[in-house]
């Protein structure tokens, strides 16, 4: 009997819940079209000495993946290559060209930019900054709340005006404004490291977290109110927190009992601190 069939009789998934195991016995438990956004950075390239997880199941995690997620909804997936003997894994374009076979459009190719910190890559090579955000939507995304927080230089009023035609006539013309704020780029920059990437300490006990204001920045891109976001690598925690603190339904797995333990407890001090406030 095949793990899917056997794990369908054990449990009926919960929301607002984070499972201690692999996401793909999570997943044989979600129903078809369910989830509406996915945030997440896969265990990628053994590039960080993670506890308990194995991500050679690639492929039959992205077949869940789009089953679980609703027509129009998205999966942003974080990740970068290692590179040996200067040779790139090529791991992240693999992905993305996988995600689009079984199905996924690739809305767009983002850029999660790090500023230069401690030793990156070798001297060879220029400084390894960045790490791809690959945004897959199963058909048209549903929810686009474009975030608008760029200077805008050309930034005026809108005006009236005429415009003489061939024929010498006027025609009366209403030109519309540009506002001070624009949407940002596609390549979205944040500081990294203590005191940047979470609020809460317990979260650098995990290895390689990505920072809250990141999570929450797509959270509120390709979501709204009451939606169901999950994250199949939960880690730390920061989709989850971030999900509940916008109002949105998480759901995680993670398969290593020291990241369930620190993801767990950053929810209860998140939900702890909301009732006290």
């Amino acid at each position: 009997m095949s793990l899917i069939k056997t794990v369908r009789k054990q449990k009926k998934i919960e929301l607002n819940t984070i499972y201690n195991e692999n996401c793909l016995k999570t997943m044989s438990q979600i129903p078809d079209n369910f989830v509406d956004l996915v945030v997440t950075s896969p265990p990628y390239d053994n590039m960080r000495k993670y506890s308990g997880n194995n991500f050679d199941e690639f492929e039959e995690i992205a077949t869940d993946l789009y089953r679980i997620t609703k027509e129009g909804g998205v999966v942003v997936w974080i990740i970068s290559d290692q590179t040996k003997q200067g040779n790139e894994s090529g791991t992240s374009f693999r992905h993305a060209l996988y995600f689009k076979q079984i199905g996924f459009n690739l809305f767009d190719t983002m850029i999660y930019l790090k500023p230069p910190r401690g030793a990156a890559g070798n001297n060879k090579t220029y400084w390894q900054t960045f790490e791809y955000m690959f945004i897959f939507s199963k058909g048209n995304p549903k929810t686009i709340n474009l975030i608008l927080d760029r200077e805008n230089k050309e930034a005026r009023n809108g005006d009236n005006g005429t415009k003489r035609l061939y024929d010498g006539s006027l025609k009366k013309l209403s030109r519309g404004g540009y506002s001070k704020k624009g949407r940002r780029t596609n390549v979205w920059q944040y500081n990294i490291g203590n005191g940047h990437s979470a609020t809460d300490s317990i979260a650098h006990e995990h290895p390689a977290i990505f920072p809250e204001k990141l999570a929450e920045d797509h959270i509120l891109s390709w979501s709204n109110k009451n939606d169901v976001v999950y994250d199949p690598f939960m880690g730390s925690g920061t989709t989850a927190k971030m999900a509940f603190l916008n109002k949105r339904k998480f759901l995680g797995s993670e398969i290593s009992k020291d990241y369930y333990r620190i993801s767990k407890k950053r929810i209860k001090n998140c939900q702890t601190q909301m009732r006290l406030s």
